[in-house]
């Protein structure tokens, strides 16, 4: 797939006018539901759901727990647009193909990017089923050259050079805390870095270190290309990471061996957690 004719800003325009042809719908917050965590979709009322097969020229996702389509609709009296499965590097396809989802968002009117997935711990003091606000990530797939910018900047959407230092709005983790603590949620949610490494294979010990020791928090196989076209476009974003997993960093501590049902398994015991404080974001975003 990495030798596809790149998509053209009249292709992403396209996709943009396909979905606006399905709905009267005009979302300004666009929420990507990570692995296990497509539940919120389900909550949005008035909803109309796009599957990604009905557009042509658009990606599907192949990933199990991920159903591969939009839901956009009213969610605590804002509009949304909800991505239920997300495309990753691990499937094949390149990331200029896998931002083009927010993309598209941005013409839909966007403004506001949730982020949402499912990682491994690698923080010790972490526990299945936290809950990390990300306040910085280490993109190491985009270091290794699948950044979803190379190539031929689109000036209608940002700059060559975009400023990646505010990654993670301060404002929204700011909101995200005080609603976790008024819905007393304090004792799961964490702040820390989100590292991204291409996958589909889990971590070595070693690679786990490596990570540890370059002040990761918790590892995945997403996000950090979605964050990176999000605020490329001038989006506010804002990532969640639930903890699916804790990191094996030792070669003596191997019986837990990460799996993905242990994933979705963990996605499903946190998951009403997940959906109350991004919904409750959703309603007092200004």
């Amino acid at each position: 797939m990495e030798h596809e004719k790149r998509y053209t800003l009249q292709d992403l325009q396209t996709f943009a006018e396909f979905i606006r042809s399905k709905t009267d719908h005009k979302p300004t917050i666009g929420i990507i539901c990570g692995t296990g965590l497509g539940g919120l979709a389900d909550t949005v009322e008035d909803s109309v759901v796009i599957q990604y097969s009905s557009i042509p020229n658009f990606p599907v996702s192949t990933v199990k727990g991920h159903n591969s389509q939009f839901v956009i609709g009213k969610l605590r009296g804002k509009t949304v647009i909800c991505m239920q499965g997300r495309f990753h590097l691990y499937e094949g396809y390149p990331a200029w193909k896998i931002v083009a989802p927010v993309r598209v968002m941005s013409l839909l009117g966007v403004e506001t990017l949730f982020v949402t997935n499912a990682a491994g711990g690698i923080n010790r003091s972490y526990n299945v089923g936290d809950v990390m606000i990300i306040k910085d990530h280490i993109n190491f797939t985009g270091m290794a050259g699948h950044n979803p910018l190379t190539g031929p900047n689109m000036e209608e959407f940002g700059p060559r050079f975009p400023n990646m230092s505010d990654a993670y709005d301060v404002n929204l983790r700011k909101l995200a805390h005080e609603i976790a603590e008024e819905l007393g949620f304090q004792t799961f949610i964490r702040e820390g870095v989100y590292a991204m490494l291409c996958g589909p294979s889990f971590e070595t010990p070693a690679e786990l270190r490596f990570l540890q020791t370059g002040g990761a928090d918790a590892v995945g196989m997403s996000t950090c290309p979605e964050v990176t076209a999000g605020r490329h476009c001038g989006m506010r974003t804002f990532g969640l990471t639930l903890v699916s997993n804790l990191a094996i960093l030792g070669y003596d501590d191997c019986n837990g061996m990460p799996n993905h049902e242990e994933v979705l398994e963990a996605g499903r015991s946190r998951e009403v957690s997940v959906q109350t404080l991004v919904a409750n974001m959703v309603e007092r975003i200004k």
